[in-house]
């Protein structure tokens, strides 16, 4: 048997484990430079007419009537967060699947009892008692399954957040209460063809005939179809497997003309990616650089570019890949324009162990993988870009993104924890 457990409202629930003021009572996120509505708690969903993904200056006054509270995203926050939930998952299996943030698949094969809802139970109760963070728990045979029963879970307020499907009773009571669109991997195009086909619930996709399916939806829909039969083909993944990319792009907090400023936000980029490109223990090949106004402001001249340099011999040294995306940086910036974002994408990732060096190559001490170590070591002493290349300088605030709502970092920073003191 399989478990999915999804985290309630994640970005919302975060911040109220540390503001529990505010249960019961409506809480949104907003996006990056505050620009729109991402996350809300339920009461929030609840409102009439949640103005959801519409730019806040646009709603402020709705948000304020109904006494709304609103915090910018804190990523740092929910990461840690999200670390600690699966940590938590880890107690009760072995083999976790982290399918996003604030879902993960659990292994439930190995247990001794067939008391499965007794499991979803304690796996709820325990990552909140650990986390403060709700989740809910669908456990069937198959991941497809698993899924929906997670949805059902959260769907019917008797079933407490948790649902098996642990005969063909519930496989088939599931399905039935379920719409086409509900079915986990069904996109828009072939939901709008089942539905043209007559088929309306998850049930009557189940009951088509597989050569019916193969036809129309492909290998992967007849793996759908079969994952809701309770044939198991989809297995899960103990290790994520490397990305073949990996890349950051976000607007500045204000429009910038100034070229030293987008140098030091380009440089901040990589170094950022080129620590995720560490950690899975890749090199890239090429890097991208991207650069642009904005588009939304029909006052404003437009521009945007992008360049893509090829290293002479894949690296992860942020030295040498800053080194190679200010080159191009400066390549594509043009003098004149109001910029509102620079992008940087690392490409062509080879893992460390099958880089094919050029022989030509004169290598640079600076760059060397003992120079970016010992980086890396101090950083994860002492934090986060405390040993940082000059070219990143310290003007941050000049062009980061607007966070004027964001909670502190309760969990990551120790000037940012959080402090309990006695009302004298």
């Amino acid at each position: 048997m399989i478990a999915l457990v999804d985290c309630n409202s994640f970005y919302a629930s975060c911040e109220l484990v540390f503001r529990p003021d505010l249960r019961g009572k409506p809480v949104i996120v907003l996006s990056n430079n505050d620009g729109c509505v991402i996350a809300a708690n339920k009461e929030a969903k609840a409102l009439a007419e949640m103005p959801m993904f519409q730019p806040i200056f646009k709603i402020k006054k709705f948000l304020d009537d109904h006494q709304v509270t609103y915090f910018s995203s804190n990523y740092t926050l929910y990461s840690d967060m999200s670390n600690r939930v699966m940590n938590t998952l880890r107690l009760f299996s072995p083999l976790v699947e982290e399918y996003s943030i604030d879902e993960s698949f659990v292994d439930l094969s190995h247990s001794s009892t067939t008391a499965f809802h007794s499991i979803g139970t304690i796996i709820k109760s325990t990552v909140e008692k650990n986390t403060g963070i709700p989740v809910g728990v669908g456990i069937a045979k198959t991941k497809s399954l698993a899924k929906l029963a997670n949805k059902f879970a959260k769907k019917i307020p008797e079933h407490k957040d948790v649902y098996v499907v642990d005969t063909e009773e519930k496989r088939k009571h599931l399905l039935r209460s379920l719409k086409v669109k509900d079915i986990w991997g069904i996109g828009k195009q072939h939901a709008e063809k089942l539905q043209k086909n007559n088929i309306q619930t998850a049930l009557e996709f189940a009951n088509m005939p597989m050569a019916w399916v193969r036809k129309e939806m492909t290998v992967i829909g007849e793996r759908l179809w079969r994952e809701l039969n309770n044939e198991p083909c989809l297995h899960l993944i103990a290790l994520p497997e490397a990305k073949q990319g990996i890349g950051t792009a976000k607007s500045f907090g204000k429009k910038l003309t100034d070229y030293s400023l987008i140098e030091e936000a380009c440089s901040y980029y990589v170094a950022e990616v080129a620590d995720l490109l560490r950690q899975q223990k890749s090199s890239a090949s090429k890097i991208e650089v991207s650069i642009q106004t904005n588009y939304q402001n029909v006052q404003d001249h437009q521009y945007q570019n992008k360049i893509i340099i090829t290293l002479d011999s894949p690296s992860n040294s942020t030295i040498k890949l800053t080194k190679e995306a200010l080159k191009g940086l400066k390549q594509i910036y043009k003098p004149g324009y109001r910029y509102k974002k620079v992008g940087v994408n690392l490409l062509q990732l080879v893992p460390d162990n099958e880089i094919q060096t050029n022989l030509f190559e004169i290598k640079n001490k600076t760059e060397s993988k003992e120079i970016t170590d010992v980086i890396d070591a101090l950083n994860n002493k002492f934090g986060k870009n405390k040993v940082k290349i000059a070219t990143v300088g310290n003007r941050e605030k000049e062009w980061a993104l607007i966070k004027e709502h964001r909670s502190p970092r309760f969990t990551t920073q120790w000037d940012e924890l959080l402090t309990i003191g006695r009302k004298s």
